[in-house]
């Protein structure tokens, strides 16, 4: 189980430097007496109504990119103060990141008022990817009614081999998925314009455009 500890103090004075090694040290007993393995300490010195701070966004790049299981704080209020709390624990939340605090002496448990605002923003979220999901595909729709041909952007991938590979807009298929598309989505769409596609075969020529291209880099 991997963890990333993050502490925060609100100034930059000197003696503000003591308080943040021990929050480290606490973490870390914390850390030891959960198994967890601490793979970054992040700590910083910044006021916790602000988002725009260096440590924070070191601390979501590490969640995203390094598979985090937990990440380990003094108390909540270490990862901000009001509005900034709200949606720093909501981007954590997305990560599917348990958070452990010293106050808790464990995971720490959301109060009723931040669980209901939580699943406010998760919801006004996945309705704002859907209507973005189908002004694109209205959009794509109206475009080949105007004339547009999509699979005039195809590019074959490769040599046909064993029965005939179906003819596919590939650069569409990537460009849908760099939108939010899930790979069923994006075979639905391309139905709806006539290509006969499953979800694998969509997420097949995905991996082999991906594959191709980044080892052409």
């Amino acid at each position: 189980m991997k963890a990333v500890i993050y502490c925060r103090v609100s100034t930059d004075k000197g003696e503000q430097e003591t308080s943040l090694e021990r929050q480290r040290e606490e973490l870390e007993l914390l850390a030891e007496k959960h198994g967890f393995e601490v793979v970054k300490v992040i700590m910083e010195q910044a006021s916790g109504y602000e988002v725009d701070r260096d440590g924070v966004f070191d601390l979501l790049s590490t969640l995203k990119e390094q598979r985090i299981d937990a990440l380990l704080i003094q108390d909540e209020t270490r990862l901000g103060r009001g509005h900034a709390r709200i949606a720093l624990l909501h981007c954590i939340q997305k990560e599917g990141v348990k958070i452990y605090t010293i106050t808790h002496n464990g995971e720490m448990q959301l109060s009723e008022a931040d669980s209901m605002v939580l699943n406010i923003l998760s919801i006004v979220e996945e309705y704002q990817r859907k209507i973005h999901n189908l002004k694109i595909k209205r959009g794509m729709r109206r475009a080949i009614e105007q004339g547009y041909r999509p699979e005039q952007n195809l590019k074959h991938i490769g040599e046909n081999a064993g029965r005939e590979r179906i003819d596919l807009p590939v650069e569409e298929i990537v460009r849908l998925r760099h939108n939010g598309l899930t790979f069923a989505e994006i075979a639905a769409t391309l139905r709806g314009f006539g290509y006969d596609v499953s979800k694998a075969t969509v997420h097949r020529r995905y991996r082999e455009y991906v594959d191709s291209h980044s080892s052409s880099i």
